[in-house]
């Protein structure tokens, strides 16, 4: 039997290809050296850090406020180690539903180069989208954050926060974190990484500043209710790719983004301009983590409406270009009005001088130097 070769297709260990096409498994047994270290006593108090959630307090019980044991949480420097390991768990999460559900998927759609890009961000943005509003949503509702909208605002700042709430944010953190080497995984063109980096970078600093200004309650709705917004989005680009008659989708996400952007400014404005202005406590004291002063306020709300007005300024421009796309002619009826315009033989037949006279324009007009070339003969015949 011959030797076979080895195959071409299988780049050399540690070389730009072979990262790009072994990345989830490279940062699988990254993750897996962390998980590892629980196992060891000499490496479990390192390895703790980096899987379970830090500044842990139980709160005793007592008869008024807290009527059972509580385990709550506050923010640290460690958290940065938490947010790494499952920025790591985020890159495996995101190569499962690209290799198992999304490139299935293309590969029976048959998709060009451009819907290919668009339909693997949609795929994955969709997925994450959901997961965050499901889990949000049963945040407020075990909280009941939903029923009053005063507790947005009422006992600030709210330095402790539950289990859940405090592994929403790493999880968010994460997540867009993990976004930054995915530009090089998935291969981003050099045209597409600017837009890209503004993107995940407006995430990553109203996310963080909600978390790190113990703003994590009002942080939290607003999130819940933009992802929302986005999911429908990214849900009707995906059936558009499908079905390009598909247009709903977009018609009931255009009316709901412009409430989603009304209804932000409005629980910013109640909660900073109003809530937090109208509290007793109104001195900056990092030690209690009490940032409600009027220069912090009015830093959060400059972020929060500027952004929103660079978002409904995305979304005319967006809204104008698909007006301007379906008002044009498009390019099949300006053939058909060609074609229809070139096939009148008897009209031209019926004025052989007028064809001559354009004849010595060189065939110009399209079909005019053939015809032209007969113009002579029929000249003789009727003259005769």
């Amino acid at each position: 039997m011959a030797i076979r070769k080895k195959s071409s297709k299988n780049p050399p260990v540690l070389s730009h290809e072979f990262v790009l096409q072994n990345h989830a498994d490279i940062v699988s047994c990254v993750a897996m050296v962390f998980l590892l270290g629980l196992m060891f006593e000499i490496t479990a108090k390192a390895a703790v850090i980096f899987v379970t959630l830090q500044y842990n307090v139980t709160i005793p019980a007592t008869e008024e406020q807290v009527p059972e044991a509580a385990s709550l949480y506050y923010y640290g420097i460690k958290d940065l180690a938490t947010v790494f390991f499952y920025m790591l768990v985020a890159i495996i999460i995101h190569a499962i539903i690209q290799e198992y559900g999304l490139d299935k998927i293309n590969r029976r759609m048959h998709f060009s180069k451009t819907k290919h890009s668009k339909f693997n961000e949609s795929g994955q943005l969709s997925a994450f989208y959901l997961f965050s509003c499901v889990w949000g949503t049963s945040i407020l509702v075990s909280e009941n954050y939903a029923s009053d909208p005063t507790i947005l605002w009422k006992g600030y700042p709210h330095t402790l926060m539950p289990f859940q709430m405090k592994f929403f944010y790493i999880s968010q953190l994460a997540y867009w974190f993990h976004a930054f080497p995915e530009l090089y995984f998935q291969k981003t063109k050099k045209e597409d990484i600017p837009r890209q980096l503004v993107y995940i970078g407006l995430y990553l600093f109203h996310i963080a500043g909600a978390y790190l200004l113990n703003l994590s309650r009002l942080g939290l709705v607003l999130l819940v209710l933009h992802y929302f917004v986005e999911f429908l989005f990214h849900t009707s680009r995906l059936f558009y790719f499908s079905d390009e008659k598909y247009q709903k989708g977009f018609s009931v996400w255009a009316v709901l983004f412009v409430l989603g952007r009304l209804l932000t400014l409005i629980l910013s404005v109640l909660t900073i301009g109003f809530g937090l202005a109208r509290a007793e406590n109104q001195e900056l004291d990092l030690s209690t983590g009490n940032f409600n002063v009027l220069a912090v306020r009015i830093t959060v709300l400059v972020s929060v409406c500027v952004t929103q007005a660079f978002m409904m300024w995305k979304f005319i421009n967006f809204q104008l270009r698909r007006w301007r796309e379906h008002s044009s002619p498009q390019p099949q009826t300006v053939k058909k009005k060609s074609t229809a315009t070139k096939g009148r033989p008897s009209r031209k037949d019926k004025a052989p001088r007028r064809r001559i006279l354009s004849f010595p324009e060189n065939g110009v007009n399209g079909a005019v130097t053939s015809n032209g070339a007969d113009s002579p003969r029929n000249r003789k015949e009727k003259s005769s």
